[in-house]
């Protein structure tokens, strides 16, 4: 082994994760801003990008990157069997990487590489940091959706009693043991902004302004965002259980009331109890209620039930590498 092979040996790795999801037009472009970033790095840099079940020739573009005659990155391309969503993308990412700081990006540049330099400088310089998260300091969305989200990150925060920092984004870069805790939670419903918080650990906060995407469009929207939400929610609070307890306990004791003054009112006073309309009226609100407590139990039920199946997190169709030694075993 040459003397340039073991220094680059010795060198720390720095790990990018990049889930994709039809992102043909975006993953070259990443790339190549990727080497711009990281030209005087002195840290060796693996590429780890995950084809999230694509529609158009995201692979394509990914197995020309593996393809490609040099030695600057570490490049791998995990391909999965259909699409499993971006929470699976990420969890393969982290399994799949060999780094001693590993980073969450997207592709779609709407997070510039170049923004990790600062993450890896802050936790090369500090050791009492465990990670380094970057959060929106200003929307570019509609008031309605901003609202939403800060209502969410409020709402969840008082439910899981857990701190979820308004605006954080997966943006973030990790030390490995940090990424070895991430992966100890073997969750099939994952929600990574709340595992990412539970677990704890020391987290530095930067400001950043997403920049316009590239090419194509989000698929997120609105419906997507309201599932994520819910999700997040169902994953990290048993609240809307004990929600449906209070209301229960709350309805019994109303009604045991209710029945008690009618009851006094026909034997004593002879008043007739209330008619047909009002009597409607009480079993409709309580079925409503019942329906609504019977949702909640089945949501989390729902989950127990995929969590008992244990069917693995992804399936990868194909695993590329343009260092064949650089291949893991995968789910």
């Amino acid at each position: 082994m040459g003397s340039g092979e073991q220094m680059k040996k010795s060198k720390k790795t720095l790990s990018l994760v990049i889930p994709c999801y039809n992102e043909e037009g975006n993953v070259t472009l990443f790339y190549e801003a990727c080497q711009k970033a990281f030209q005087n790095f002195n840290m060796n840099v693996e590429l780890v990008f995950v084809n999230d079940g694509s529609k158009d020739g995201t692979m394509k573009e990914l197995k020309k990157l593996v393809s490609l005659k040099q030695d600057r990155f570490l490049i791998k391309a995990i391909n999965f069997s259909r699409n499993f969503g971006k929470e699976a993308a990420m969890y393969a990412g982290l399994k799949n990487v060999s780094g001693d700081y590993v980073t969450i990006i997207d592709a779609d540049l709407q997070q510039q590489p170049e923004l990790i330099l600062k993450m890896v400088d802050i936790l090369e310089k500090d050791e009492n940091y465990d990670c380094v998260c970057y959060y929106q300091e200003k929307r570019k969305e509609g008031r309605i959706v901003s609202f939403l989200k800060k209502s969410f990150y409020k709402t969840i925060s008082k439910l899981s009693k857990i701190n979820f920092v308004d605006g954080a984004s997966d943006f973030r870069t990790f030390r490995k043991y940090v990424v070895d805790s991430i992966l100890s939670l073997g969750e099939k419903n994952r929600f990574s902004k709340g595992i990412f918080s539970w677990i704890g650990f020391q987290t530095y906060y930067l400001p950043y302004v997403p920049e316009a995407r590239v090419y194509g469009k989000s698929s997120f929207n609105m419906k997507g965002l309201f599932q994520y939400a819910f999700s997040g929610i169902f994953s990290f609070s048993i609240a809307p259980i004990r929600f449906v307890t209070f209301t229960g306990t709350l309805f019994s004791l109303l009604s045991f009331i209710y029945l008690f003054v009618v009851v006094i009112q026909k034997l004593f006073f002879s008043i007739d109890i209330p008619g047909y309309a009002t009597l409607i009226a009480c079993l409709l609100l309580i079925g409503g209620i019942i329906l609504f407590a019977l949702g909640i139990i089945g949501e989390y039920i729902a989950r127990i039930y995929v969590e008992v199946k244990d069917r693995p997190i992804y399936i990868a169709k194909e695993i590329l590498s343009n260092k064949e030694e650089n291949l893991q075993d995968e789910e």
